[in-house]
């Protein structure tokens, strides 16, 4: 329950220590086996699957950084047997629907101590009942003192402590997490996470670069921010946005509304550092909504990435140099950047067979986005043997939030079946990947 996170800080700990003790006892398990005339590379395979599901298990029993953590590991995913990922996302889903709001006793409290006992004064109403509940605050509908309709978010108490609570116990696993990712710098992945963690507890941080995504889009063709109205640390008021979710365009709109949607949605992302210098990293469904004159308003801006050179250029280039055909050059250029570590060596024709179809819309005049696709892709890779290349790379950390926009923007993208052409939006934003264009394939 979210208003018992402070209360069950213990037992989310206790939670959270039984994942090295099980690992140790898996891993003398595993000795024995090798003494008993198992391969080495057998046994290996079978202490990453009980890792790999006692890992999972775990995190998905957690709210907080344990559940930000699992998200982050999202492109590893697909290194893993669908029995071990399903039922973890399965339980992420049910923590986050079945979450019961505050008491309106609570929330007029911590209305209380963050705008001060005349709070109700900033307010021509305000609606006990929240509209929308997330990880760390839940939003409530009310009409501001000048008569406008406003969206007040709050934060719940002790998230942050609970949250913070959560990364001091998981930096303590980096040695689980490298038995099953050998490629992977965790420790380094972790203080990322737990820095962007950090800013997004601070409503007041958020409150900033809303408004300068409101500013920077005011009056555009295509996207429509809410401005901020008033801010603290734990408070965010901002202008109400009517429009249809996004999550109610995948399931019940029109082929029609799902491409432009889709394309609406991609444009957003990969604009953004180019007219922002940040980039928003928590792209689910339920932050965007469809507005009666076309456009795509854009909520939640928590979670960005900082970008104040743009998006990577290297992104570009090295996506160009995959549809010329040449891996020596991704291969090389992928150490560059830190996604191969220097002891680690990769198979060119692996990575090429897992890169393919994740570049496969840069390469096309025109692409269609769908769960069958995505599921084939997670499919060639449910591997656990050491020598599987998602398993081998690397996650650098200024690409963290990076890969998370790209890992649920495609998420996204499949949900909605979209159509479009995809290529067009890539040239026209992201650096480094027009320079010498290839011709594209059909």
């Amino acid at each position: 329950m979210v208003s018992d996170l402070p209360r069950r800080a213990v037992t989310r700990s206790a939670k959270l220590a039984t994942l090295p003790l099980g690992f140790a006892g898996r891993t003398v398990m595993g000795i024995g086996k090798r003494i008993g005339g198992k391969s080495a590379e057998l046994v290996a395979q079978e202490v990453q699957q009980r890792t790999a599901e006692q890992i999972f298990k775990v995190l998905g029993e957690l709210k907080g950084g344990a559940m930000k953590l699992g998200q982050a590991l999202s492109i590893f995913e697909a290194a893993l047997p669908p029995e071990i990922v399903g039922p973890y996302r399965a339980t992420l889903t049910k923590l986050q629907d079945s979450a019961p709001p505050l008491p309106a006793a609570t929330v007029h409290r911590v209305l209380a101590e963050q705008l001060g006992d005349d709070w109700r004064d900033h307010f021509d109403s305000f609606d006990d009942q929240p509209t929308a509940a997330a990880s760390i605050g839940q939003v409530h509908k009310a009409v501001w003192h000048d008569g406008r309709a406003v969206a007040v978010k709050i934060q719940y108490p002790g998230a942050g402590k609970a949250l913070l609570g959560d990364f001091a116990q998981l930096a303590r696993l980096g040695k689980l997490f490298g038995a099953l990712l050998p490629g992977l710098d965790i420790k380094a992945v972790l203080a990322e996470l737990r820095e962007r963690i950090a800013e997004e507890l601070d409503y007041l941080r958020e409150a900033e670069a809303q408004h300068a995504f409101a500013m920077e889009f005011k009056d555009d063709p295509d996207f429509f921010v809410p401005d901020v109205i008033a801010a603290n640390e734990q408070v965010l008021v901002t202008e109400w946005m009517d429009g249809t979710p996004l999550s109610r365009i995948i399931t019940d709109g029109t082929k029609e509304e799902r491409d432009s949607a889709g394309l609406l949605f991609v444009r957003f992302l990969f604009c953004s550092p180019a007219r922002v210098a940040m980039l928003h990293a928590d792209p689910h469904p339920g932050n965007f909504r469809m507005l009666p004159d076309g456009r795509l308003g854009v909520l939640d801006f928590g979670a960005v990435n900082r970008m104040p050179e743009g998006y990577p250029k290297v992104f570009g280039q090295l996506t160009r140099i995959f549809n010329q055909g040449d891996m020596d050059a991704v291969v090389d250029g992928l150490r560059d950047e830190g996604f191969i570590q220097e002891h680690i060596e990769i198979d060119g024709e692996a990575l090429r067979g897992f890169l393919a179809p994740y570049v496969e819309p840069t390469a096309v005049e025109e692409f269609t986005f769908s769960r069958e696709w995505l599921q084939a892709q997670a499919a060639s890779a449910t591997d656990l043997r050491p020598t599987n290349v998602v398993r081998q790379l690397n996650l650098p950390v200024s690409y963290v939030l990076i890969h998370r926009v790209h890992a649920a923007g495609v998420g996204v993208l499949c949900q909605l079946g979209t159509t479009a052409r995809f290529r067009d939006e890539v040239i026209r934003w992201v650096p480094g990947f027009s320079d010498d264009e290839p011709a594209p394939v059909g």
